[in-house]
């Protein structure tokens, strides 16, 4: 059951190539958001733990590093440039809150169970949060399965769970993705035209969707998430190695031939962690029709 107490801690300034956000476990060390925070799931309920990445309505694209010690939440780049997303009408930045479910992994070395076709994106399963409080980077929440939209990103499967806060207002009124339809009205279609336009701003084309871009139930998530855990499992027990597979060293996990006992003096230089500004062309608003 969810009830160890996890905070974080940050280095460098945020909205900087030199941030990052570390994992601090309830005995005060050092941990790795993708291998050390317990999915404890709950197969019937729906219930696991989550850690949030990027707070609703905000634009940079921070996410779990794969390649660094600890696996610290750091802000994407790309070119050398730091990644925000655009602002699609009438959202500004991510509409919800987004973030990863620790231990699991979307294989990118065999083709998925469920879209034969294509390969996992080689990191945990993202999810997003419809609930109604905005949540902080780093946070680590307990949250219901509600369903998923599986999204085709650059030739790449990557799974979007749908889920809410346990605590949200109303997190006992949906149980299901067909739930959300009649509770939070509108939070589906807007969810879908998001993602399918949010990378049009850089020039590229509508995103696609596997199965038509139809939202899967709880019961056929679940199946997802079970088959991810074990995708997880097989990884941090050393079985699927390479260049590109995330570090595996982890903090408790004992059995595992990644554990390891992180250098905070090393891992947490002492920077100016005042945050930089945001680039102004990141508040232009962007129009599509659907």
């Amino acid at each position: 059951m969810f009830k160890r107490l996890f905070s974080s801690v940050q280095t460098g300034s945020k909205y900087s190539s030199a941030y990052k956000n570390y994992l601090k476990l309830d005995n005060g060390k050092i941990g790795s958001y993708m291998h050390d925070i317990p999915i404890e799931y709950d197969q019937t309920s729906g219930l696991l733990n989550v850690v949030v990445e990027i707070p609703r309505w905000t634009n940079a694209k921070f996410e779990i590093s794969r390649s660094l010690e600890a696996n610290p939440i750091t802000q994407d780049q790309k070119n050398g440039q730091l990644r925000f997303v655009h602002n699609l009408y009438p959202n500004h930045g991510f509409p919800f809150n987004y973030g990863a479910i620790p231990q699991t992994w979307e294989d990118y070395t065999q083709p998925s169970k469920f879209v034969s076709a294509y390969k996992g994106d080689n990191d945990p399963l993202d999810i997003i949060e419809v609930g109604s409080k905005v949540l902080e980077v780093g946070q680590v929440v307990r949250v219901k399965v509600l369903g998923s939209l599986a999204l085709i990103d650059e030739g790449e499967l990557d799974w979007k769970i749908i889920t809410i806060n346990t605590e949200d207002y109303h997190a006992s009124d949906v149980n299901d993705i067909y739930d959300i339809y009649h509770v939070l009205p509108g939070m589906l279609e807007n969810t879908r035209e998001w993602f399918k336009n949010y990378k049009k701003p850089e020039g590229k084309p509508s995103n696609v969707f596997a199965f038509n871009g139809e939202f899967k139930n709880h019961e056929d998530t679940m199946k997802v998430i079970e088959e991810c855990h074990k995708n997880w499992k097989a990884l941090i027990e050393g079985k699927v190695t390479g260049a590109k597979a995330p570090k595996v060293t982890n903090a408790t996990l004992e059995e595992t031939p990644g554990f390891t006992s992180f250098d905070e003096q090393k891992l947490l230089v002492k920077t100016d962690a005042k945050d930089e500004e945001i680039p102004q062309e990141v508040n232009r608003l962007y129009f599509f029709n659907n």
